[in-house]
């Protein structure tokens, strides 16, 4: 780790937080950064476009720089591509908001979503971080991997609760991962939320690899697995995701899994 450039990291999600650092002193606080490097920070990624400062309101916001450096990241992952489509067939046969996220460490990144017209539609953004081990997305991802990479990336880390639900040692993580990945799915009544409920599938590439998951969300009750919703949830899940991943070229599905 490089400590200027995990405190210029800092700073710039500070910033994409909405916080505009008008008030230096305050910001410095905040981020736990000394007063004049965080005077050098924002002179040194105002001159690299960055950042760029608000003319009328003052502070500052991210820069056309991030933003070109951004498009580029996006434009290599070939999974942002094709999975609008697919998030609106999802929208449309369920009438749930759907996500794309992918896995980055312990936390999942959400880079697309499709909401429907009600006033249940999903807040979650794009750029949206949250906790793996807690959400389905992260789930089904985290089941994808080895054994020794899951227990490597977890050692030592304290797992946050949500919920009752949330497991929150390793022993019991891989317990609910076994399940969500015998069952292709990962199901959430509540377990992350109150009254939300989640379904997610991972997606693959070419090269078999999960390169991401696509979810949908709603009010909890739809996903009560006794309930009449939840058997077309998961066949319409799977389906688009089967479909997504057999247009990332993936062809690897199982008899059982056709």
């Amino acid at each position: 780790m490089v400590p200027p450039v995990t405190r210029a990291i800092a700073l710039l999600r500070y910033i994409a937080a909405g916080n505009r650092c008008r008030n230096i002193s305050s910001a410095a606080k905040a981020l736990n950064i000394n007063r004049t490097t965080l005077i050098r920070l924002l002179a040194t990624l105002e001159a690299e476009s960055i950042i760029e400062p608000i003319a009328d309101d003052g502070g500052y916001r991210l820069g056309t720089g991030l933003i070109a450096l951004a498009s580029e990241a996006l434009n290599e992952r070939s999974i942002l591509h094709v999975a609008r489509p697919f998030l609106k067939q999802l929208v449309d046969s369920l009438n749930l908001s759907a996500h794309l996220g992918v896995l980055e460490g312990r936390e999942i990144v959400y880079l697309a979503r499709e909401t429907p017209n009600s006033h249940l539609a999903s807040t979650v953004r794009e750029g949206t971080r949250l906790p793996a081990h807690a959400t389905t997305i992260g789930r089904i991802l985290l089941a994808e991997l080895p054994t020794a990479s899951l227990r490597s990336l977890y050692a030592g880390q304290t797992m946050e609760s949500f919920t009752t639900k949330t497991r929150t040692t390793l022993a019991d993580l891989e317990q609910q991962l076994q399940a969500d990945r015998a069952r292709g799915i990962a199901w959430s009544v509540a377990n992350f939320e109150r009254e939300i409920g989640s379904a997610a599938v991972a997606i693959h590439d070419h090269q078999a690899r999960a390169v991401g998951a696509i979810n949908v969300t709603g009010h909890a009750s739809i996903f009560d697995e006794n309930g009449p919703h939840a058997g077309k949830i998961e066949r319409e899940l799977k389906t688009v995701a089967r479909s997504m991943s057999e247009a990332l070229g993936y062809r690897g599905w199982s008899a059982d899994q056709l």
